[in-house]
Order: structure tokens, then sequence, then C-alpha cells
């Protein structure tokens, strides 16, 4: 259960329930798009009572040292069980931002290029293994129309790899297609990292994520 609210060596802000819902410090201006809100938001819309602490619109805990400090106290143990009693909101959640990235890809994608990621989404979509795919992947790392999230203009959400993806038929070989394009994705993103941030040392973890795309549930 500790895992629900972690905080990664080398990032700037901590990862919060089953999605990583990422939270940013008061004065932190990062590039990915933060999900804590949004699952807030959400989970208050639903008739839920997130604890007072989730509920701020900054993470009270400026730096890892200080959010460590706290692990244990009142506060993070609360939202940790809170986030353990509900699980399903935070599922319903991702499938619920799954929906809505494909709309939001073919709006945001170049007009010559909507066609062929429409037909890779469903594609991928055929069979349980890729509609798993797609879910986890925006949850995992977006869907790719935040031009933000880019080294040298280079994107790795979703859209990112819709339009990496090799032409495959559809079913397994699609599923192990995509998992290949979002390998290849990642890898740029390593190369195109600033050197700072050490980003190397999660190949092996999103390699293996990747891969769980084409493997059987």
């Amino acid at each position: 259960m500790t895992g629900l609210t972690h905080w990664n060596d080398g990032e700037e802000f901590p990862s919060m329930g089953i999605g990583h819902f990422i939270w940013y410090p008061n004065g932190f201006d990062g590039r990915w798009t933060e999900s804590w809100p949004e699952f807030v938001n959400y989970a208050v819309a639903c008739g839920l009572a997130v604890p007072a602490v989730g509920r701020q619109a900054d993470c009270p805990w400026p730096d890892k040292a200080s959010f460590m400090k706290d692990f244990n106290g009142p506060q993070l143990t609360g939202l940790r069980n809170w986030l353990a009693a509900n699980i399903t909101v935070q599922t319903e959640f991702i499938a619920a931002k799954s929906r809505a990235a494909l709309p939001k890809i073919i709006k945001a994608a170049p007009a010559a290029e909507r066609g062929r990621i429409k037909a890779n989404y469903e594609r991928v979509a055929t069979m349980p293994i890729g509609v798993y795919a797609l879910v986890d992947y925006v949850n995992f790392k977006g869907d790719g129309t935040n031009p933000r999230e880019a080294y040298a203009g280079q994107g790795w959400g979703l859209m990112s790899v819709l339009r990496e993806m090799k032409n495959v038929g559809s079913g397994p070989a699609a599923a192990r297609e995509f998992g290949e394009a979002a390998k290849r994705r990642l890898d740029l993103r390593i190369k195109n990292s600033p050197a700072a941030r050490g980003e190397a040392r999660w190949r092996a973890g999103w390699h293996n994520r990747c891969n769980s795309y084409s493997q059987a549930l």
C-alpha cells in the first residue's frame, strides 16, 4: 500500500494512487500534464469525500526529502488509506481518460495522418489485450496532445505511438507492434532528455510495461 503515495528519484513531484497521478508542488511548472487535481475533481463529482490534504491545488510537500519525512505521518497515511479504499473510482477515472483520448488525438493530429492514426487505434482495440494497452498507455504516458510533453520536438504519448506504428494486421500483431512502437518512442525520449535527469534508469521498467501489451490477460 505504500506505493499509493510515491516520489521517484529524479522527479520534482510525487505520484499518487494506482494511476501514479502526478501532483505539482507550488512553483513547479512542469512539461507533464498534472493528473492528480483532475482525479480529485472526478472523485468529488462522484460524491466522494477526498481528504483535505488531497484537495489542495498544490502538493504541500516541496521536495522528496520533506515528503519522505512525513511519509508515515497522519496526512500521507490517511491519503494512502483513502486511496486503498477507493480503487474503483481510480480505475474508472483511468478508463474515462482513455475514452476521451482518441477524439483529442484526432483533433490535434495533422490532417493527413488522422485516418491512419484512427485505423491503428482500431486495430489495437480489436482484442482485450489491445484495449488494456490503450487504456494503460494513456495513464502511463498521456495522450500525446500536450505540446510541452516533448524533447527536441519529439513526443512519447499515445498520439506519437500510433503515428510510430508500422503497418500490421489487427489483433495480436497490432498489440505487439503497439508495444514495440511505444518502446521506440520512449527510447527516443531517453536519447533526447536532459542528461541531468538520468532517464535511462527507467528504460528497463518502461520496456517491461510495454512488453505486457502483447501478453495474454
